[in-house]
């Protein structure tokens, strides 16, 4: 009933090209005999059927009979998962049209199978975002930073870019303590290497947008885990070099405590673990069981009010935008910085 429902339905609606994936190929034949045999549509401008390939993503499944099993299993939460392929998990994600778009764009049609490489999308994306997402800080793995030599209950504010290749966007303020933090991927007790541009003891590196610091000494918890890194500062190095001329090639990004944000990370991963989940029958064989993490920090003041959906880069983390299906602050990352897909 399919085949007739098909013909007739695009005939009576005016449709001209009725665009089918490549398994419909063979019932073009039916699909033309159909309309050639009924008087009412036999006409020059009847519609006609075109083939192409359907769109297959690595590490992902655009069947929607196993997305429903994806769903009705809670590998994902629903159809609007940032994690699905779907237009509304995209969206949730923080894909945006013009992203979408390009993609299209950048694979073409084609009427050969094929697997589309995953970091073309994220490629999309990140073009658009690098563009036109405002930057800020995030903090996503926090650690205490106490600068002992600055002034206790001094809190200063400091201008720092929104885009820093677009001036019209604008600067913003951020403020800068005696007390911030920092990601604990950014410290390391001991430097592993001269190539190691974070930052550890007696090293130094430069705040984004403020000082430079030096690592003097740590303290610790009773497990053993660092709970503060005591710092001292350059007080003249606030957007620049030291007088001396000693150069400071590392930068780390930083949140100041007094007045920083509480905010939940939802870092995605791919959600298969196989490229062509589409060939397993049972496709809870390859889920990823680290396809979402969960991160609790810190975000800059400024965006205790962040718009539902809206783009931001956290400098040196990637690109997020706000979660619309919470009341907290969450923010959903949408890809990262570089691909690292083939890492």
């Amino acid at each position: 009933m399919y085949d007739f429902a098909h013909c007739i339905g695009d005939a009576i609606e005016g449709v001209t090209h009725s665009i089918c994936t490549l398994e419909f190929q063979d019932n073009r034949r039916i699909y033309d005999w159909t309309l050639e045999n009924l008087d009412r549509f036999n006409k020059p401008d009847r519609p006609h059927q075109y083939e192409f390939s359907r769109l297959n993503l690595e590490y992902a499944t655009t069947s929607k009979r196993k997305l429903k099993l994806l769903i009705d299993n809670n590998y994902v939460t629903d159809w609007n998962d940032p994690r699905m392929p779907t237009i509304s998990g995209l969206r949730r994600r923080g894909y945006t049209p013009a992203s979408i778009r390009d993609f299209s764009e950048r694979i073409g049609v084609s009427k050969v199978n094929s697997l589309t490489d995953i970091s073309i999308l994220e490629s999309s994306i990140r073009d658009d975002l690098n563009t036109n997402a405002p930057r800020s800080m995030a903090v996503i793995e926090p650690v205490k930073l106490v600068i002992e030599n600055y002034p206790k209950e001094k809190v200063e504010s400091i201008s720092a870019p929104n885009h820093p290749q677009n001036e019209e966007m604008g600067n913003r303020k951020i403020p800068f303590s005696r007390e911030i933090f920092i990601d604990k991927a950014d410290f390391q007790e001991i430097a592993p290497n001269n190539k190691f541009k974070r930052l550890a003891i007696d090293k130094e590196v430069r705040l984004r947008n403020a000082y430079v610091i030096k690592a003097t000494r740590v303290e610790k918890d009773k497990e053993g885990n660092i709970s503060t890194i005591f710092c001292t500062y350059d007080p003249e190095t606030l957007g620049k070099n030291p007088a001396d001329g000693r150069k400071v090639k590392g930068v780390i990004h930083f949140v100041e405590s007094s007045k920083a944000i509480k905010a939940k990370f939802k870092i995605y991963d791919r959600l298969f673990l196989d490229a062509n989940p589409s060939k397993f029958e049972d496709m809870s064989l390859v889920i990823n069981p680290n396809s979402l993490t969960i991160k609790h920090g810190y975000v800059e003041q400024n965006l205790q009010d962040a718009e539902i959906q809206k783009a931001y880069q956290f400098e040196r983390e990637g690109y997020f935008c706000r979660d619309n299906s919470d009341t907290d602050l969450v923010f959903n990352k949408t890809v990262g910085l570089r691909d690292t897909w083939n890492q």
